[in-house]
């Protein structure tokens, strides 16, 4: 198990995570909305203008003020740096 930081000292759980993707699409933001207003929506962006929109297995939406890239950039390392171990690390 890893964790990866979404920024402003948020982690998440990388095995929990079904997709990343920008706000932007129609759809995207339907999601978002949707997530809202069941109460099932994490805003993790701090007051920030939201750019990337994570999605867990559970159905959560958590929303971070990291672009995506960033974000599997994290996720590469911390992935490479258990294996490289073969502990679990995690990222602060």
């Amino acid at each position: 198990m890893a964790f990866i930081n979404i920024g402003f000292g948020n982690i998440v759980n990388d095995e929990k995570l079904v997709a990343m993707i920008t706000p932007d699409s129609a759809p995207a933001k339907r999601l978002v909305q949707n997530a809202k207003e069941a109460g099932v929506a994490i805003d993790a962006t701090q007051g920030r203008r939201t750019r990337a929109v994570l999605v867990t297995e559970r159905g959560q939406v958590i929303l971070s003020a990291l672009v995506p890239e960033t974000i599997a950039e994290r996720s590469k390392k911390s992935i490479s740096d258990t294996a490289a171990t073969g502990e679990e690390t995690h990222e602060a």
